[in-house]
C-alpha cells in the first residue's frame, strides 16, 4: 500500500505571512518521509466539516506549481478539480503545465464539483448536476484526445474545440494518471471504468467501499476494461501519535483498507504543519504499510 498526504487547510499559526514557508516545509517533510503523493483540494473557499468559508484557502494549481518547485520525487495532484471552475481546454493546458514543471509527477484529479456557494460567490456559472456530469464526460474525452496529440476538432453537446492542441505534451507516459473522485455508482464509477486510471472513495465506511469497488468491477466488465488497471485510492483523516497503541491503530486502519481493496490511502493530518507527525509516519508507519 502507498500513502499520500492531503493538505486541506492553511490556517496555520502566523498565516498569511508564513503560508508559503510552512507549505514548503510540509512538502519537503512529506517527501523525505517517503510518502508517495501530495494533494490539495480544488476549492476557493474552505469547505464545511473542515472550517468556516472565511478560513484561508489557496488556488489549487498555483499551490501545486509551488510544491513542484520545492520537491523532487513525490507525486502531486488535486482531490479533485471541479469541472465547473475552468474552461476545459484551459484546464487541460494547466494540468499539462503542472506535469511538465514537476518532471512528470502529476495526477489529474477531476470530478463533477458540488460546492455551489463558492462558484456563485465568485461569479462562476454552476449548471445542474446532470449538465455538470455531461461536461465532465466530454472533458474526459477531450483530455484523452489532447494527450494523444490529436488535433482534430472536437464537437460535443456542451464543448466545441476547433483545435485541441497542447504543446509540449505531458512528460508522464502515456499521460498523467487520470483520477476521478466520487463514489456515485451509476455515473461516476462508470466514468472511472471508461476513462480513468484511478478512483477515489471515502475511507470511513469499509462496507460501502467494498460495495462500490464491486460496482466498479462490474462497470469494468461492461466496458471491456481490466479492473486491476485502475488504481484504487481512498481519502480520510489520520490522527498521528507516537505511542505504541497509536501506531498500532494507524497500522490497523491501513491494513483494513488494504484488505478492502485499497492500494493508496490519502489522508489529511490536522497538525501536519508541526512536521513531527510526518516524522512519526516515516519511522513507524510507511515501512510497515509498504508490505501490505
Amino acid at each position: 500500500m502507498k500513502l499520500g498526504l492531503q493538505i486541506d487547510h492553511f490556517d496555520w499559526p502566523g498565516n498569511p505571512a508564513n503560508i508559503g514557508e510552512t507549505l514548503a516545509r510540509i512538502g519537503s517533510a512529506a517527501e523525505e518521509a517517503g510518502l508517495a503523493s501530495l494533494w490539495v483540494m480544488d476549492h476557493f473557499f474552505q469547505i464545511r466539516g473542515i472550517g468556516p468559508v472565511e478560513d484561508p484557502m489557496l488556488e489549487a494549481y498555483s499551490t501545486l506549481a509551488y510544491l513542484a518547485a520545492v520537491t523532487r520525487r513525490i507525486r502531486l495532484g488535486t482531490l479533485v478539480t471541479g469541472i465547473a471552475y475552468r474552461y476545459p481546454g484551459i484546464l487541460i493546458k494547466t494540468a499539462t503545465t503542472l506535469d511538465i514543471l514537476s518532471g512528470g509527477r502529476s495526477y489529474f484529479g477531476i470530478g463533477a464539483a458540488w460546492f455551489e456557494r463558492e462558484a456563485l460567490a465568485l461569479g462562476v456559472p454552476f449548471p445542474s448536476t446532470k449538465t455538470r456530469f455531461e461536461v465532465l464526460e466530454e472533458t474526459l474525452q477531450v483530455l484523452r484526445q489532447m494527450w494523444a496529440d490529436d488535433r482534430q476538432p472536437y464537437s460535443g453537446r456542451h464543448l466545441q474545440l476547433a483545435e485541441p492542441l497542447t504543446r509540449p505534451q505531458p512528460l508522464s507516459r502515456p499521460h498523467p494518471s487520470i483520477l476521478i473522485g466520487g463514489g456515485g455508482e451509476r455515473k461516476t464509477l462508470r466514468l472511472v471504468a471508461q476513462y480513468a486510471d484511478a478512483c477515489n472513495l471515502f475511507a470511513d465506511d469499509l462496507n460501502a467501499m467494498r460495495r462500490k469497488l464491486d460496482v466498479l468491477r462490474r462497470h469494468c466488465d461492461n466496458v471491456g476494461r481490466e479492473y486491476e488497471e485502475i488504481e484504487r485510492t481512498a481519502l480520510g483523516t489520520l490522527k498521528i501519535g507516537g505511542s505504541r497503541s497509536e501506531v498500532e491503530g494507524m497500522l490497523a486502519r491501513c491494513r483494513s483498507l488494504a484488505e478492502a481493496g485499497i492500494q493508496h490511502f490519502i489522508f489529511s493530518i490536522p497538525n501536519a504543519f508541526e512536521i513531527e507527525p510526518l516524522k512519526i509516519l516515516e519511522r513507524h508507519v510507511i515501512p510497515a504499510v509498504a508490505e501490505l
